[in-house]
């Protein structure tokens, strides 16, 4: 199974983003649900569990079949959270704590001046919308 997961790690926003923390406004969008998953509960799930339950409620899986639906989609090589509509369009910055759960941050919030300070926190930016 292949895994989206990163550990310690700090995903800010884009180079290329001209946002900044912009709540998706779009319903039913990749960055709407992946931001009412991950803004309403911080740190509760990894990159896998809100990738694979995003695509499960896109494809209009039951709730019972989630997780087999997640398993078969991981059984191949999936984009991670650096190519999210929220580190690439909306301006967001990601944080992976050590056991690989994600939360949203404002990146000119002090929280995430801290986190790039921290020399432990791998700092990666999300994939540019343009070719450099």
């Amino acid at each position: 199974m292949h895994s989206t997961n990163h550990f310690s790690t700090l995903i800010l926003p884009a180079e290329d983003c001209r946002a900044r923390a912009q709540r998706p406004e779009r319903p039913g969008t990749v960055a709407a649900l992946q931001f009412a998953l991950i803004a309403g509960a911080p740190y509760r799930y990894t990159s896998d569990e809100l990738i694979g339950t995003v695509e499960a409620q896109r494809a209009g899986v039951p709730p019972e079949a989630t997780a087999a639906f997640i398993a078969e989609y991981f059984s191949r090589g999936r984009p991670c959270l650096r190519a999210s509509p929220l580190t690439r369009t909306h301006g967001w910055a990601v944080h992976a704590d050590a056991a690989g759960r994600v939360a949203l941050l404002d990146p000119d919030s002090p929280a995430c001046a801290t986190l790039c300070a921290d020399p432990t926190q791998r700092k990666l930016h999300a994939l540019r919308k343009t070719r450099a």
